[in-house]
């Protein structure tokens, strides 16, 4: 089995240490078809973070819709990032919301690989 740490360098550490342990039991093919799905799927901290900065110069609540939290997401946009304190407290999170949004990903990405044969 290869590291997930070849397959997928650029993961934050809290991260690839979680990747790693579903990792663990899947074939060489497996873990690189883990791989490529994940990838496409997950959320750079620094993608947050940007679109979070961009809250509070233009549409708040961006990053919400990018980890697929639509309600908050339209709360911040119909509130101003209700007043900016949401979105004060996301861009001090945004490795938090990133690596949050990721893990699901990562559990949905091995149950579809289970169960979608």
């Amino acid at each position: 089995m290869a590291s997930i740490l070849h397959l997928m360098p650029d993961l934050e550490p809290d991260e690839m240490g979680y990747v790693q342990t579903l990792v663990q039991p899947m074939t060489e093919d497996e873990a690189r078809q883990f791989a490529s799905i994940y990838r496409s799927r997950r959320r750079e901290p620094m993608l947050l973070l940007i679109t979070t900065l961009i809250g509070f110069f233009g549409v708040a609540g961006i990053q919400r819709f990018l980890t697929g939290q639509i309600g908050m997401g339209l709360l911040y946009f119909f509130t101003g990032g209700l007043c900016f304190i949401g979105t004060i407290i996301d861009l001090v999170n945004h490795k938090r919301l990133a690596y949050e949004y990721n893990v699901k990903e990562a559990d949905q990405v091995v149950a579809m690989m289970r169960y979608g044969r």
